[in-house]
């Protein structure tokens, strides 16, 4: 009989293996196994010619596996199963139900690749049936929750992006390149606008240089002390940290210590406007809608810190999770979400970028950026809210707009696809997957999509030059 929406050839390419197949030691019977590619290409993933089950994947609420597969490793089907049908063994019937209704696979792990067996209808044949898709290792159970619970990623970077530091040093070389700049300027509109932006340098540096010797500032005639705040140990790290912090809310700043015993090491934090827009969405109701990574060309000690500041609670990356989310890249290197991803948290294509620069970024991760003009503070302060949208507001849209693009693709194109895929079905028959990087449009045509026209001179210390200052070289 033909199958509804299946090739016209049904059955794979390739001679069959016959393999025997265990759930750890425990035999469950015979199947033979067909190599979608004909030739070399088509080699047998399994080791000692035969299939050794390690365990079944987390149980997903509402996607069927193939789903999930699809999504993070597209038309990655190596070949196809079909139980012997003599002698008839209920122990691999009772592993199909068993993935076939729980939306359930049984997982061969081979090296870094996890083999994941996929119980698949059939109309025409009348034993168990399975496809089998490979995936790195780890993988899929990250997934599988990120789908269920319509959850994507998205990472930030850090300076000029959500925020801009300084310690003395740097205020101090900013405020002389900007003198020396004046000194042969004719302009005397843009020597009237380095004279206030000078001003404005000298203002934070005095906060700062008070705070370094008093541990207090005076702030609009009113003294206000430091707060000793508690740095949470991340697991296996027992040592005790307090830092003391200044908050000043009004003026989106925070002054904190990175090494709390030497106080030079001193920091002047602007918090960029909105940032606690963006932060409620992504917390909105206790209702997770994006995984958070941080990807920084910081110093650790410092993007740990100025992380802590941004997410005093530790509710967009739980203190369990912080070593492997903040991912500081060597200052020269290219960022990739292959890298931030490298434990196997998530994969790129599920994932979204908020950074100020887009060439800093892996080319094939560009497409995934959502570039936002760089924060200047000292040079254009009121940039910030020269929109009618803030910055951190319309990359809050992006990124819902994002989820709400990406979800309606699995939902009413893949998923819907996937429910109507037999055993009998070709590669090709699988649907499309989603990419962030489909959806990644900015809605307001007056937002700049580079930074073609950035301050003139680097507000804050950025990569490198943070170590070098908070070494004191």
């Amino acid at each position: 009989l033909p199958v509804p929406g299946a090739s016209a050839a049904a059955a794979p390419p390739g001679r069959a293996a016959s393999m025997r197949m265990f759930h750890g030691d425990v035999f469950l019977g015979e199947a033979d196994v067909f190599p979608i590619k004909p030739g070399p290409e088509g080699a047998l993933p399994f080791p000692s010619n035969e299939i050794r089950i390690s365990h079944l994947s987390p149980a997903s609420e509402r996607c069927p596996p193939l789903a999930i597969l699809q999504t993070i490793a597209p038309f990655s089907v190596r070949c196809k199963l079909q139980a012997k049908p003599l002698p008839p063994h209920p122990s691999l019937h009772r592993l199909y139900l068993t993935c076939f209704n729980e939306y359930k696979s049984a997982v061969v792990v081979v090296g870094d690749e996890e083999l994941h067996l996929v119980a698949m209808p059939s109309k025409v044949e009348k034993v168990p049936c399975f496809w089998c898709c490979s995936v790195r290792v780890g993988l899929y159970a990250a997934s599988v929750g990120m789908l269920n619970l319509r959850c994507l990623a998205i990472v930030f970077d850090l300076d000029e992006t959500l925020i801009v530091a300084n310690t003395m040093r740097s205020f101090e070389s900013r405020i002389e390149m900007l003198s020396r700049r004046m000194d042969i300027e004719d302009d005397p509109v843009r020597v009237a606008g380095m004279s206030a932006e000078i001003k404005r340098y000298i203002e934070d540096r005095e906060l700062l240089k008070e705070f370094i010797d008093t541990d207090t500032v005076t702030d609009n005639g009113r003294i206000v002390g430091t707060q000793k705040e508690e740095v949470q140990p991340m697991p296996g790290v027992q040592e005790r940290l307090v830092r003391p912090v200044i908050r000043l809310p009004e003026r989106n700043a925070i002054l904190t210590r990175i090494n709390p015993e030497i106080r030079d090491t001193s920091v002047f934090v602007k918090l960029r406007p909105a940032w606690e827009d963006l932060r409620s969405y992504l917390t909105a109701k206790g209702r997770k809608r994006f995984e958070v990574y941080v990807c920084t060309m910081a110093e650790r000690d410092y993007a740990l810190e100025i992380w802590r500041l941004l997410d005093p609670e530790a509710n967009l990356i739980s203190l369990n999770n912080l070593s492997d989310r903040v991912v500081c890249v060597k200052a020269g290197s290219k960022k990739s979400l292959q890298h931030v991803f490298r434990d196997g948290g998530c994969h790129p294509k599920m994932a979204m970028v908020i950074d100020d620069r887009l060439q800093v970024w892996d080319e094939k991760d560009q497409h995934r950026v959502h570039v936002v003009p760089a924060y200047a503070p000292y040079y254009a302060p009121q940039a910030e809210m020269a929109n009618a949208v803030p910055v951190l507001c319309v990359a809050r849209n992006v990124a819902c707009n994002v989820r709400g693009g990406f979800f309606r693709e699995f939902d009413e194109n893949l998923l819907k696809k996937v429910f109507e895929l037999l055993h009998e079905n070709e590669l090709l028959d699988l649907p499309y997957a989603p990419d962030v990087g489909d959806y990644l449009v900015c809605e307001d045509p007056n937002f700049p999509q580079s930074n073609k026209d950035p301050a003139p001179i680097p507000e804050g210390m950025s990569g490198a030059e943070v170590e070098k200052r908070l070494n004191g070289r």
